[in-house]
């Protein structure tokens, strides 16, 4: 007798952001692509810097960045509307710095991508 096990929709999320935190340990901007829509959008502040544009530049950053073999993250909320979600990620020690990722999902095809990534660096 087989038994089916439902997943809920916070959980399919959760699963998605997980793939983006992976990417994150292992430095590989490669790892963390699925997480996301090939449109998806990237804003915060480095610093004084404005960072705004396609997710690629988050790609190429953990690629220069490297393995932040020490993060750890928590989701702090997550927030559905049947195919809409919003999730808050709190991250510490990203090879040294705390960030806060605010995130827009979609379900596509059924599953969960991220459409747009918006993030806070925490001063040191």
């Amino acid at each position: 007798m087989s038994s089916v096990v439902q997943v809920t929709e916070e959980e399919a999320i959760a699963k998605t952001i997980q793939i983006y935190v992976d990417g994150g340990i292992s430095g590989k901007g490669d790892d963390m692509k699925p997480a996301f829509h090939h449109n998806a959008t990237i804003s915060g502040y480095i610093g004084p810097e404005l960072l705004s544009g396609p997710i690629q530049q988050l790609y190429d950053w953990n690629d220069g960045n490297g393995p932040a073999t020490g993060l750890q993250s928590r989701i702090a909320s997550i927030d559905v509307c049947e195919t809409i979600a919003t999730a808050r990620l709190e991250l510490d020690n990203w090879t040294g710095h705390k960030f806060t990722d605010m995130f827009t999902l979609l379900k596509i095809d059924g599953q969960w991508k991220i459409t747009s990534k918006v993030f806070y660096l925490h001063a040191e």
